[in-house]
């Protein structure tokens, strides 16, 4: 198998494998909201791992550690990692607040009013009961148990994908400059998600429509990511940030009430422009203030390790 390349390889079976499981899930008509349905996209997400360890492990006999930049060694950008999501979160919501019909819902009728029309009325009403049974807001129980979940379980999830996008992929492409190669993984991200929006995952108003937002939505994420996994050394942050941004992103949709799939929360429009302000302030500081200028000349010149015998231009050669 190593004549198809190795990324070609990892590229092909992530995807021949992931979209096989959405597609046999479809198939026998699973629903999402269920949980079989979550557990699909839990199952999902360490397909990239898998596809990677099979690529590194079985075909080209790696040592993975440190080609992929598997590091617990914690320094300031694992806790910057943790806490982003939530300044993603606070940001999405102010600008939310400037769409038309959109207004700040602190309690938990926001929560109701995302289910009201995908859940039945009785359920939606034993919802309501627990909520206003509970001493603790809800929103305020998402998120400690969110940011709990982010460095813990659903860092695990991120991992799943992280050893694939932002390590196998950003060491295959680190023969390219910084924004290159987080506008190709973050458009290969994006791609790789198609089955599972289209059922409705993340945009359940609008599937069709939610690909494309999908697609560039990762493409517009992926440089927070690289940055991240740069300046850490260690995947192992990129995986806490996703795995935080998963747990706690629905906040941005439940505090307000108003708008749409498309037009609020972090994966619609509001969140688009929180995300654009963040790249902007990562971009001054790495501009003005650090002294490594990650975000200028080619990836290698960042990554921690020695490229040198290793052939990194496998995916221009196809």
């Amino acid at each position: 198998m190593k004549y198809i390349g190795r990324t070609n390889l990892f590229l092909l079976i992530t995807f021949g494998v992931s979209f096989l499981i959405a597609g046999l899930f479809y198939v026998f008509n699973g629903d999402l909201s269920s949980a079989g349905g979550f557990a699909i996209t839990v199952i999902y997400m360490f397909v990239p791992m898998l596809s990677v360890l099979f690529v590194e492990k079985v075909v080209y006999k790696e040592n993975i550690i440190d080609r992929l930049l598997i590091s617990f060694k914690i320094n300031k950008w694992f806790f910057i990692a943790w806490v982003l999501p939530l300044l993603v979160v606070l940001l999405t919501i102010i600008v939310s607040l400037f769409l038309p019909g959109v207004s700040f819902s602190p309690g938990s009728e926001g929560i109701l009013n995302r289910y009201e029309n995908m859940l039945p009325p009785e359920q939606i009403e034993e919802m309501r009961k627990q909520f206003e049974s509970t001493a603790i807001s809800p929103l305020w129980f998402i998120l400690l148990q969110g940011m709990f979940a982010g460095i813990t379980i659903n860092a695990v999830a991120g991992f799943g994908e992280e050893l694939g996008w932002r390590g196998f992929l950003t060491r295959q492409f680190s023969h390219m400059n910084f924004w290159k190669a987080s506008i190709l993984i973050g458009f290969i991200w994006g791609i790789w998600h198609a089955p599972i929006i289209a059922m409705g995952h993340n945009y359940p108003q609008h599937p069709i429509a939610g690909i494309f937002m999908m697609v560039a939505w990762c493409i517009l994420l992926s440089p927070v990511f690289m940055y991240i996994t740069i300046r850490a050394k260690s995947v192992i942050a990129a995986s806490v940030l996703h795995g935080t941004i998963n747990a706690i992103g629905a906040l941005a949709m439940f505090m307000v009430a108003g708008g749409d799939d498309l037009t609020v929360g972090i994966t619609g429009l509001s969140g688009f422009v929180a995300i654009a302000i963040i790249i902007a302030v990562l971009y001054i500081y790495d501009n003005s203030f650090s002294q490594k200028k990650v975000m200028k000349g080619l990836i290698e010149q960042h990554l921690p390790f020695n490229l040198q015998n290793t052939n990194t231009t496998e995916y221009g050669k196809g």
